[in-house]
Order: structure tokens, then sequence, then C-alpha cells
């Protein structure tokens, strides 16, 4: 242990001076020196010593206030330091009570002595202090522990006197005992065995004994004797509340087996892997009770749920956080599949951890709820496309918005222009992804527009393929297809429908067959489809399947009927791709034979209109303008981009990151504004309900829709209102351009 450090307390800067170097001779490690006791005060305070060394003056009042301040604030020892021959201030020193005292002058070894025995007496005062405050800690636990036990507790002597009673015994009712009165004197008899002689036997044998049920007057008390050196504790508790609760535990677990028998679900006891306890419900089963307790109850599991049950199972009696309700599939003793909903809970059972279950069959619930999901599947695809197609696009119209800067000014002849236009291809191919993704699960009334059906085959199978490596595509399409009016993502959830069907008819993997003709049927060949006789354009998807019966083919377009097991399917997807068709005009059949796949035939009726292609063909020109801009997107990257491409035209731009903010531009602005670019998706107010509040504004304001979602559904909605165009994220400054001089050129 390292030297003290200590503090000097000297008016003379000599004699501090002299003190200061005496100390470190002696090996005192940094002693600091102060000229006051206000300067004592604040360096205490910041560094904390062991000892203070203060110079003592006969008649200096205040130093021996300083001293006592630095004891008892601090609890600092203080040593004083007299002048050898002033008597009074010897007296002084010594009537104010320091640890220790040095005459002045001293010698090194003399300070080093004095130092030391005040440390050494200080140490001393504080372990005593530490062992008096502990000491009163105990007690006052001791005292705690018995006198706030909410059990009623007194103490006795080793006569059996009571010697102290505990605060819930005091706030009993009825005769309260003394201090001094002889326990179990008076009321011993009110007990059924001799409460005194037990006392005075567990004192005399220094053991503790419990009475676990002892009837006092119309009281239950569960009595404990724990003798010590000088006498014992007695505890009384009082029971009676309780062993009435048992009794109307037992009253009630009657009722509760007649709740248990008459129950219709199945209620059983499940422990090493078999039924230990059924109601008759589970006898359902077909089973005996005696069968159920020898039978392993994964016997009864399906076997593509079997694992996961087990496993549940052995997970909950480890412990572990597995669900308490679940479904799966269980087999009858007739071998009929069926559902259940299984509740569980883990429980001790005759000693060892088991299960409590609680299994209702929904097999009717189950196949409803089927049906139920695959109608809310496509509404669920269709909520997470948007998102998808709203981020995904805002993302890509980004990265075409600076691809389109950088082509600006940049001419074929420059090195990176074909990299820039690879760049720019790959964007809009994203752009496709996203739409198809949206086309799938669209749903509502039809955009029809004449298409080209070679193109959504090359587009919708390529989706496909990209998730099915097991399965080839093989595509002949015919050149210069007639284009067909259809909507497009109908069509397309048809064409994934039979790509779907064929992989599941090749589960080893095989080839996939796309095929288009333009085809005419005469009034024989139509008469069987329903069909009016002319020209049609013909698809066909031939996969190498395991084929269908003639039975199945008469049905696979029925509602409902499907060739998998429960839970896989619903027989919905050819069904509705049947509707589909038929809805177009068209008409869809299929032909297949067992061991050598199927073929499914489309027939659609061609447009007399002209294809119209989604990517309007303009000129290669990209024309500017001097007017102003409003652009509104709460997307930082858009409008930077955006603004920019804009005051390259020669445009001027006003922005907005959401509707609020674009209401209050135009208003103060809309002489200048000429056009406003307005996104349709939006924090706060939507971009439909900011274009009604411009028009509410401005009947006559010019307004260019920009989305990345496809110009249907909630975009048609505000085209239909009269907005003046719509634009497709992600789009490049020539698009973007001549969409805004078409609006403001249009007379």
């Amino acid at each position: 242990m390292g030297k003290a450090r200590i503090l000097v307390v000297e008016g003379e800067s000599t004699l501090a001076e002299s003190v200061k170097n005496r100390l470190l001779d002696l090996g005192y490690p940094g002693p600091e020196v102060v000229s006051s006791g206000e300067e004592a005060v604040k360096k205490i305070l910041q560094s904390q010593p062991d000892l203070v060394l203060m110079d003592f003056s006969a008649g200096r009042t205040d130093e021996v206030g300083l001293g006592e301040q630095i004891r008892d604030r601090f609890r600092i020892p203080v040593v004083y330091l007299p002048t050898d021959g002033d008597a009074c201030a010897l007296r002084g020193a010594k009537g104010a009570e320091p640890l220790s005292y040095v005459l002045k002058p001293f010698e090194g070894r003399e300070l080093e002595m004095g130092i030391e025995m005040a440390l050494y007496k200080h140490r001393v005062e504080e372990e005593y202090k530490q062992a008096e405050e502990t000491l009163r800690e105990k007690e006052a636990f001791n005292f705690a522990l018995f006198e706030y036990n909410p059990v009623e507790t007194i103490g006795v002597d080793l006569e059996g006197r009571i010697v102290n009673l505990n605060l819930a015994r005091r706030k009993a009712s009825g005769r309260l005992p003394r201090i001094g009165d002889l326990m179990y004197r008076d009321f011993a008899g009110s007990h059924t065995i001799d409460m005194r002689a037990e006392l005075m036997e567990c004192i005399k044998a220094g053991r503790m004994k419990k009475f676990p049920e002892q009837t006092y007057g119309d009281k239950i008390l569960s009595i404990t004797i724990s003798p010590f050196v000088k006498g014992a504790i007695i505890t009384s508790e009082d029971i009676t509340h309780r062993k009435r609760a048992e009794e109307a535990l037992r009253e009630s677990e009657e009722k509760y087996r007649i709740l248990v028998d008459q129950s219709n679900e199945a209620i059983f006891i499940g422990q090493d892997g078999v039924i230990k306890f059924s109601n008759p419900s589970t006898l359902s089963f077909g089973y005996s009770a005696e069968e159920l307790a020898r039978i392993p109850f994964s016997n009864l599991i399906h076997p593509e749920d079997r694992e996961m049950v087990v496993e549940r199972y052995r997970k909950r009696l480890q412990g572990e956080e597995v669900p308490n309700t679940y479904t799966f599939r269980f087999l009858n003793r007739s071998g009929e599949e069926l559902w259940a909903q299984l509740n569980v809970a883990r429980i001790t059972w005759e000693g060892r951890p088991a299960t409590l279950n609680f299994l209702r069959d929904i097999t009717p619930l189950k196949k409803l709820e089927i049906q139920f999901q695959q109608a809310q599947k496509m509404e669920a695809i269709g909520t997470l496309a948007g998102g998808i197609a709203h981020d995904f696009n805002n993302l890509l119209m980004g990265i075409q918005g600076y691809i389109s800067l950088m082509l600006f000014n940049v001419d074929r002849s420059h090195p990176h222009y074909e990299n820039l236009k690879r760049i720019e291809d790959h964007v809009r191919n994203g752009a496709s992804l996203t739409s198809q993704l949206l086309g799938f699960a669209r749903r509502g009334k039809y955009e029809v527009k004449p298409a080209d059906l070679n193109e959504i085959l090359q587009r919708s199978s390529e989706m496909f393929e990209r998730t099915r490596k097991e399965i080839k595509i093989f595509r002949k399409f015919q050149k210069d297809i007639w284009p067909v009016e259809v909507d497009r993502g109908q069509i397309e959830q048809v064409l994934l429908n039979l790509y779907v069907n064929a992989w599941q008819a090749m589960p080893e993997g095989g080839n996939l067959y796309l095929e288009t003709k333009n085809v005419t049927l005469g009034p024989d060949d139509a008469k069987p489809f329903w069909l009016q006789p002319g020209k049609y354009v013909k698809v066909s998807v031939t996969d190498t399947g395991v084929g269908m019966e003639e039975r199945m083919q008469q049905r696979i377009f029925e509602p409902f009927f499907t060739t998998k097991e429960m839970g896989r399917g619903t027989g919905l997807g050819l069904a509705s791709a049947y509707g589909i068709v038929k809805n177009h005009g068209g008409f869809i059949n299929v032909s297949s034979e067992i061991g050598h796949g199927s073929t499914f035939n489309i027939y659609l009726p061609p447009s007399e209109r002209a294809l119209k292609d989604a990517k309007k063909i303009y000129s290669e020109e990209i024309p500017r303008g001097t007017e102003t801009v409003l652009l509104v997107d709460d997307e930082n990257t858009i409008t930077e981009v955006i603004e920019k491409a804009l005051t390259m035209m020669g445009y001027k731009v006003f922005l907005a990151s959401d509707g609020e903010k674009a209401l209050e531009v135009y208003r103060k602005n809309q002489d200048a504004i000429a056009v406003v670019i307005l996104d349709m998706i939006m924090p706060g107010i939507s971009g439909g309900k900011t274009y009604d509040l411009l028009k509410e504004i401005n009947p006559g304001v010019k307004v260019l829709l920009s989305s990345g979602y496809s110009e249907d559904g909630e975009a048609a909605r505000i085209m239909s209102r009269g907005c003046d165009g719509f634009i497709q994220k992600p789009f490049g400054i020539k698009e973007l351009s001549q969409k805004i001089r078409e609006i403001l050129d249009k007379k």
C-alpha cells in the first residue's frame, strides 16, 4: 500500500515550502499546499487527500473550526502543527482533539510518526464506525424480518414467556397475549393437542417442529416452533381459507369431469408418445382407450405432417417455445384423412412432463378456408406487387434519369454511348418485370387494348423460366401474328396458371412448348367451341408431364375440381383461366393422354384496330421549352434528376415534396406555372386528391400524371377526371420532353 496523499494548510509560504519538501523527502507523493481554509475546502473537493497537515497558532479559532469541518464533513484526519514553546497554541491544538499533532520545528522522523499515528487512529475509528453501522443494519434487518412477517409471529424465552409480538399478531383479532404471559397457558385447551408441552419439548430438544393443521376454535392453523439459544420463535398461519378452497376445488373437479366427458372436442393427455387419458370424444378416432394407450400417437398423424407434430411435442416437453395452437392432418381408423386444430399446453401428469391436448375436427372449415385463402391470395399479391412496383420503379427512375442526363449531350460516337444505352435497356427490362408482376395480380375492370400475343408469351414465359430452372421452354411463334384485344394482366394470369399446371405435372422436370398461330375456323371447327366461324389467334401450351385420363379432362375446367390432395390446390386456376378466355370472346380446351403430357389450346379473336405499343414511338428530337413546371414527388432522388433534366431543356422548375406543399406553391405561382408533373402515390394528400384540389384552384390547370403503376386502376380514374397525360416511371428525358410538349402545345 503506497504512502498517503497529504494536503498542507500553511499561510507562510516559506514554511509551507519547507513542509512540502520534508514530505517529499519522506516519500509522500506530490503533497499539495494551500494558504487558507477556503482554498483547503476547494482542494479537498478536487483531490480527496488522505490527511491534512494544518498550521495552528494561539487564538486562531478559525483553524479549529476548519479542522473540525474537515474531520466531520470529509472524514479526513487532521494533524495540527503548533509551534514549540507556544503554550497557548499547544493547549489549543490538544483541546481541538486532533488525531495527532507535531511541534514545530520538527525532524522528519517526528513528522512521519505523527502522520502515520493519525492515519492509524483514523483507520481504527472508521472500522469501528463501520462495524457499528453493520451491526445496526443487521439488527434492523432482523427486526424487520420478525416485525413485518405477514404470518403471526411470537417470541418466547426459555421458560415459554412471551417476550415479543410482531405486527401481524398485534393486528390479529381475538384475544391478544401480553408480554410476560406464558405461551399457551390460558388457551392451550383450544388446540387438539397439548401445545404447551410441545413448545417446551422443542425448546428443550433444540429442534424445529411443524404442526401443519391444528384446529383452534373455528380456525385451522399451520404452526411452526423454531427454537434458538434464548427461547423460540412461534409462527401461526391461518390456513382456514386455503383448506376451504381445497374442498371447493375437489367439488369443482367433479364438475370439470362432467364438462370433459360431455365435450365434443377430443381431450386427452399425451405422455411417452401415447394417449394416457382420453375423454369419450377421443374415441371417435375409431380406437378404444386401451388401444390409444398402446398405439403411438404419431401413427395417427398424416405422414406429411408427422415430423412437424412430433418435433413440436418434443420441444414442448423440453420447455422450448412452440405454438400452442396449430393445425395438421390425421387419419382415423378407416384411413380417412381429416384436418384437426390442436390446442396444447405442457403439464405435469403423475409427476412427469406431459401435454394436455384439445383436438377439434375442422375438416369442413378447412375446405372453406382453403377456398377463401385462394381468393385472397391474388388480392394480397396485388397489394404487394403495387408496393414493389412503386418503390422499384422509383429506383429505376433515378437510374434512368441520370442515364438520360448523361446521354443528353453525348452523341453516338462517344465511347460510352453504347454502354449507356445498354444500361437504359436494362432499366426498361426492370420496369417490364414490375409491370408483369402487377399484371399477374390485377383484378377488376378490364383494360382492353390491342396486344401482341407473341410478346406476351415471351415475357411471361421468361419470368416463369427464371423461377423454374428444371423446366426447359421451347418457343415457336408465328411471324406477323394478328393483334388481339385483351386485358394484358388477365391474359398473363391465364398463361401463368397454365405454366404452373404444366410444372406440377412434371415433378421431375421436363419440357414446355409454346406456340402461336393465325388460324381460320370454319363452321364445323368453331361449332364445338361455341364460337363464330372466322379468324382466330391460337396459343398452344404443351407439357411432357404425366397426362390426364378422359374423365379428368371432362372436369378440368370445373370450379374447385382438383387432382391434388387437400391443401395443395383449390381447382380455381384452370376455372379462372376458362372464364377469362371466355370473357375475351375466345375458348380454351385441353387434349391429353396418360404418360404423354397435355396440350392446352387458347383461341382469341383478332383485333380490327392497329396494335398500340405501350412504348409510344417519338422522334429522336428532344423538344425544349421555356415555360415553368411544378414538379411534385416525394422521392428526393427523382425530384433531383427530373429538375436537372427540365432545367437542361430550358424550363423553370418549382419543387414540392407532397400534395400540401404543391397546393401552396401553385396558389402563389399559378399564373407562372404552365404544367404540373404530379406523382400519384405520396404521403399525406394522395396524387388523386391533389389533382382535384388543383382543379378547384384553377379548372384549366394542365397536369401530367406520373407513377410506377401502369395506366389503370387509380391512375385511370384520375385520367377519366380530365388529367392531361400519363407518363409511367421510369422514363427518360426524351419521353418526358415530348409528353410535356404534347400537353403544352395541345390546342
